[in-house]
């Protein structure tokens, strides 16, 4: 069995908890002693009836630390990185315009460079789905259409509500799409299962929110398929079809058994559940449900791996999360943590204590299923 990848670190509750002259840091109104414990059942999600510990510890820090909100806003490299990372993979679909689909060149090709590549601009528009590369919203979501070419099929414009929801309700059963179905815990809970998922779990990511709940097709999602096809439609024309598989493929492979892909496993499954009683000792929340990684890996993915900063601060862009961290640093510093991406892909298919369930869950909470409106999916 391969060593853990997580490390966890909590505090759990003293019996001279009245004598402990150590404060927590939590805003006013924030406490959660009351709130019922998390349970922990076999063979079952671990359900929790507390709200997500996000809100509570971006209180605290700007409690304890209020210049952190002058590193919120729009980041200008953001647009340079992506049409960067576009023309690359651009040229390579050119040069492999004659190469043969099945051929060594033609594969490795698409899984060194071109899932690198891709990944990086699906996180690309994640950055972007919070309007951190231009303060205009129009030209967030213009830039988000450029980032999406080189994947090959148009998903920005639907990306971007899904996820929003998935920061406002994270770990609400039924608004969470990033959390894995009654179904797929039920097939997908073995090793074979587990080695399918991740596979093929861009597909997944792809598809699931769609059986979970529909958002409104706006002029948007027009647009994005427009350009898309209109992309594809060129560029088969000028390179032929090779040139548009490789990007395809490109696409799968970015998702699928690759490096970068662990970030997808390692920012919400919980591989190491701590005591039902722990707490974070500095916000008095209960049991982590985000994990950070602050490996060498980020480079190539917008700092993704800075989870937890992510999600306490979803405005602050890419460049300025170490820096978050460097100034509350005793926030983050006791945290579980993920320390290797590919690690965290092999434990999870190998390990049988950990799987498809090994994720957090709430009944309620969060922004309500058509909640959203046209307005705001367009902003």
């Amino acid at each position: 069995m391969p060593p853990s990848t997580m490390t966890v670190t909590t505090a759990l509750p003293d019996d001279n908890d009245s004598k402990n002259t150590t404060k927590s840091r939590v805003a006013k109104g924030t406490e959660m002693d009351t709130a019922p414990l998390p349970e922990f059942k076999e063979h079952d999600f671990f359900w929790t009836y507390t709200e997500e510990p996000h809100r509570t510890r971006r209180m605290a820090i700007i409690k304890a630390h209020p210049e952190v909100t002058k590193l919120c806003g729009p980041e200008p490299l953001t647009k340079y990185v992506v049409l960067a990372v576009v023309s690359l993979q651009v040229l390579c679909a050119y040069l492999l315009r004659d190469t043969p689909f099945l051929s060594w060149r033609f594969f490795l090709t698409a899984y060194i460079i071109g899932a690198t590549a891709n990944q990086n601009l699906f996180l690309a528009i994640h950055e972007i789905s919070h309007n951190l590369a231009f303060k205009s919203a129009s030209a967030n979501r213009a830039i988000a259409i450029v980032a999406n070419l080189p994947i090959g099929i148009p998903y920005s414009a639907s990306f971007r509500p899904y996820h929003l929801t998935h920061h406002k309700s994270l770990g609400v059963d039924g608004l969470d799409t990033d959390l894995p179905t009654a179904a797929e815990a039920l097939f997908l809970d073995s090793i074979l299962g587990k080695s399918f998922f991740c596979t093929f779990q861009i597909l997944f990511y792809a598809l699931r929110p769609t059986f979970i709940y529909a958002v409104p097709f706006t002029s948007i999602h027009f647009t994005n398929i427009f350009a898309q096809v209109f992309f594809d439609f060129v560029l088969v024309k000028a390179c032929g079809w090779h040139a548009l598989w490789y990007l395809i493929l490109s696409s799968f492979l970015a998702g699928s058994l690759h490096p970068c892909a662990g970030h997808f496993i390692a920012e919400h499954y919980v591989f190491d559940p701590p005591s039902p009683t722990a707490k974070d000792p500095m916000t008095n929340t209960p049991i982590p449900e985000t994990f950070s990684y602050y490996g060498v890996l980020n480079f190539l993915t917008y700092n993704v791996g800075l989870h937890n900063e992510h999600h306490d601060f979803p405005a602050i862009p890419w460049t300025r999360l170490h820096k978050l961290n460097e100034i509350a640093n005793e926030f983050y510093c006791d945290l579980p943590r993920c320390e290797s991406w590919v690690g965290v892909i092999w434990r999870f298919i190998l390990d049988d204590k950990v799987g498809m369930r090994c994720r957090v869950k709430r009944k309620e909470g969060g922004r309500k299923v058509g909640g959203w409106k046209e307005t705001e999916v367009e902003a």
